[in-house]
């Protein structure tokens, strides 16, 4: 059993027990305020006994005395929600209320699993995706323009203004985001801040409620190999397919076989299929990334809006005003 699967199992019985609590408490206030009720409670409660004594004693009547009964709840029934209208409580206050009305929070219908149960799968699995990153949250306050050089490059860009531009869209987006906004690409060579700005986003999106799955592609992918090769639990397909932003860091970086190549193509694939957002960041150039992957998937990272980086590796910059 996964860590994802228990935990939305003990959400589910939390529900029950919570459910249940409040409806036990509901019936001792009426049956304190409203004796009457609760005796007719009592009645269907007794019919209920005898209906199942009828099946039991295979009565040549038995269909008749069935049907007799169950009239007589449905007409006792009708007579308690009368009586609770018109003292003022919803007609069917007595009836327990489920947060999942279609399996009674118990996580199965008709031996099937519920979509609930489902749902609270990937919301977990997407929790334990985040918890396991080895990839440090930060934010968009700590970024440095003036560890970006402020002079022109060789094209004739400045790269601290660039960098400053693309800082302020990432933080738009994030304080904008929705299931609309656009997938990005960031481009860029190492230690440019796309792994920075990425766990920006993340952590924004994180703390207003949004789930996002980030890590770096080689070790999403490892993830999904080990699944489909029954070495571990899981299904990480379908909890990215669920969870509102992807991110893929460091694309490129993984090892180069045909299992991960059609692994990140369905990543990529079903999440322009379901309409949702994905960013990815790599540090190669667009002719190395022509090289190692096939033309689906660079068709599909030609699709996204190119977010491109500038200036010299952060990491050494600051290993400099460090030692100084």
């Amino acid at each position: 059993m996964t860590e994802a699967y228990k935990a939305a199992k003990d959400e589910l019985l939390k529900r029950r027990r919570r459910s249940e609590e409040d409806n036990e408490r509901r019936h001792l206030e009426i049956s304190t305020k409203f004796p009457e009720i609760s005796r007719l409670e009592r009645n269907i409660l007794n019919t209920s006994i005898e209906i199942s004594k009828a099946i039991c004693s295979h009565s040549k009547n038995i269909s008749e005395l069935i049907d007799r009964l169950k009239n007589e709840n449905l007409s006792t029934q009708h007579k308690i929600e009368t009586m609770l209208l018109s003292f003022g409580y919803p007609s069917d206050y007595l009836t327990p209320k489920y947060t999942c009305e279609r399996c009674k929070d118990t996580g199965f219908v008709s031996g099937m699993r519920c979509g609930c149960f489902d749902r609270l799968i990937n919301k977990y699995s997407i929790l334990e995706i985040a918890k396991n990153c080895h990839i440090k949250l930060s934010d968009f306050s700590d970024f440095k323009a003036e560890y970006y050089p402020n002079t022109p490059d060789s094209n004739g860009i400045n790269p601290q203004d660039k960098m400053k531009l693309l800082k302020d869209y990432c933080k738009k987006y994030a304080d904008n985001f929705s299931t609309d906004s656009p997938s990005l690409f960031m481009l860029g060579k190492t230690g440019l801040g796309k792994t920075f700005l990425s766990s920006c986003i993340a952590k924004e999106l994180m703390l207003s409620g949004k789930n996002v799955a980030f890590d770096s592609v080689q070790n999403f992918l490892i993830k999904i190999q080990n699944e489909q090769f029954g070495r571990e639990p899981g299904n990480t397909i379908e909890v990215l397919n669920e969870t509102d932003l992807v991110i893929l860091d460091d694309l490129g970086s993984e090892f180069n076989s045909p299992v991960f190549q059609s692994a990140l193509y369905n990543i990529i694939n079903n999440r322009i299929n379901l309409e949702k957002p994905i960013i990815i960041s790599t540090n190669l150039s667009l002719s190395e990334l022509k090289e190692k992957y096939d033309d689906r998937i660079i068709s599909r990272l030609m699709s996204f809006e190119p977010l491109r980086f500038f200036g010299v590796d952060i990491r050494q910059v600051m290993l400099k005003l460090k030692n100084r």
